[in-house]
């Protein structure tokens, strides 16, 4: 444990990197269109965000098996600084090709600094005070998810969007301070083999998943390069699991899947992260495109939800030792169908005032899952699987938004590519901006702004799906609550 002054200042650091983490993807995704115009390349810019995902993603189980055998400190601080040098060199590139390497090196960073940070608060916290803290963890990463392309489009309409990178450097800076300054680690870890084997075919297959969800849209899914690379994965995930079922110490331990809660959490992250990320992203396209909003006014709409999700992760933290997780999440999904199904029936004509009613409902319901599937993943789990079990959980959850963009956007294009099929004139991306939406005419004007909006809603509808499936998958969770007594063993099931 942490002495308790010292202790506030290792939370303090730890949030500081949920921060940069968590809202670095959303943040810059606001100054891709600048940074097109100022270093060209508009055919690479999809390579932007695939190298820095395909890279966290890559090392997400990485990390946290390495963690769990030669302690945190070590790669929280060499994850931190690495996402600060990568931050760095992007706010200097001249090039896309430079920018894209770049993002790649802050992303292997980047891999580090989510799953640690909450497998450090579960190891310095006892299991009655983690509650609060995973409550105050999630809210940031709520908070920071949503908040991203509200400030990604202040700093690049005012600064210039070389300080959506540059801006990590103070605020990694201090976090590294108090990381190194006041994080004592007190856990003994027994140095183990590394599975090498494991490593290698875990990272080519994730990689060759990633690179396909990412690039696929644009490079066409049935494109020779696209079915490479799906088929790459086929065999190297494949090849990983008989790896990894003669290894010693596994990079992934599936020995805890036989855990139902540690299962059923798993799914659980996955699924929300795929709904979740859509209200981040689809909201205030929403607003600019069918209300007529400015980027900026775009990105404040989200601030209910915000709150929404703050509010959640902070009661679902406080009250995990005293209410089963299960009953919590029951709680959580029964908030998050109301709110996805009101949005689901949005129109041209909806109040301003309804759609904030409509997502603080749906931020409630997934507030709660930030604080409440990190914690039931690592429930009576030894301090020696915890940084592997929240590496899964954060793997699992990044995973789903990357999947759950690209299905759901491309229900969202084609959806909106039939209902403006025949029209010639319409131009959907002209809603995005004042001067051009002003000079439309109101016939052709009306037709794109339904179209966007049927578009968009219908997303919202079909995501009603998975997270109906999240709703049968919760009972099977079990009446467990914060886990105080025997942890659990390899041998649990």
């Amino acid at each position: 444990m942490v002495e308790k002054p010292a202790s506030k200042a290792v939370v303090a650091g730890l949030l500081l990197g949920i921060l940069m983490a968590a809202m670095d993807n959303t943040i810059v995704a606001t100054a891709t269109g600048r940074i097109v115009t100022d270093l060209g390349g508009f055919e690479q810019i999809a390579w932007v965000t695939a190298a820095y995902m395909v890279a966290v993603m890559a090392g997400m189980p990485i990390y946290g098996k390495l963690s769990d055998m030669y302690g945190r400190k070590r790669f929280f601080i060499f994850g931190l600084v690495l996402f600060l040098i990568g931050s760095a060199l992007c706010g200097t590139s001249q090039s896309m090709n430079q920018l894209i390497i770049y993002r790649a090196i802050q992303g292997i960073g980047g891999g580090a600094l989510m799953p640690i940070a909450f497998t450090i608060i579960f190891d310095i916290f006892p299991p009655e005070k983690r509650g609060k803290m995973t409550g105050l963890f999630g809210a940031v990463f709520g908070l920071s998810s949503v908040m991203g392309p509200l400030l990604g489009a202040i700093i690049t309409d005012t600064i210039g969007w070389q300080w959506v990178f540059y801006v990590n450097v103070p605020i990694g800076a201090v976090s590294f301070f108090l990381i190194w300054r006041y994080y004592k680690e007190t856990l003994e870890h027994k140095k183990q083999r590394i599975d090498w084997g494991g490593a290698i075919t875990l990272v080519l297959a994730v990689v060759s998943l990633m690179f396909a969800l990412e690039l696929g849209a644009d490079a066409g899914w049935s494109s020779p390069f696209i079915v490479f690379l799906f088929c790459s994965f086929v065999v190297l995930f494949v090849t990983f699991l008989f790896v990894e079922k003669k290894a010693q110490e596994p990079i992934i331990s599936f020995w805890m899947f036989k855990n139902r809660l540690f299962a059923t959490s798993q799914i659980l992250a996955f699924i929300y992260g795929s709904t979740f990320v859509l209200l981040a992203v689809y909201i205030p396209i929403f607003v600019q495109a069918v209300y007529g909003g400015s980027a900026t006014s775009a990105g404040f709409i989200l601030t209910p939800m915000m709150i929404g999700s703050v509010v959640g992760s902070m009661v679902g933290g406080t009250l995990q030792t005293k209410v089963s997780f299960r009953n919590l999440m029951i709680v959580s999904v029964l908030f998050f169908i109301a709110g996805m199904a009101l949005l689901a029936t949005m129109t041209p004509e909806t109040s301003r005032i309804l759609l904030t009613v409509f997502m603080v409902l749906a931020g409630l319901g997934v507030g709660f899952s930030f604080s409440l599937l990190p914690s039931a993943s690592i429930n009576g789990l030894d301090a020696r699987y915890r940084g592997s079990a929240n590496s899964t959980n954060s793997f699992l959850r990044s995973f789903g938004m990357t999947l759950g963009i690209t299905v759901f956007g491309t229900i969202q294009a084609n959806v909106l590519q039939n209902k403006l099929s025949g029209n010639v004139a319409a131009d959907p991306q002209a809603l995005l901006q004042a001067n051009m939406r002003e000079q439309m005419p109101p016939e052709v004007l009306n037709t794109i702004v339904a179209a966007m909006s049927d578009s968009i809603t219908s997303i919202f509808f079909w995501a009603l799906i998975p997270i109906a499936i999240a709703a049968i998958t919760i009972p099977f969770m079990g009446n467990e609550k914060v886990e105080r007594s025997k942890p659990m063993t390899q041998k649990s099931t």
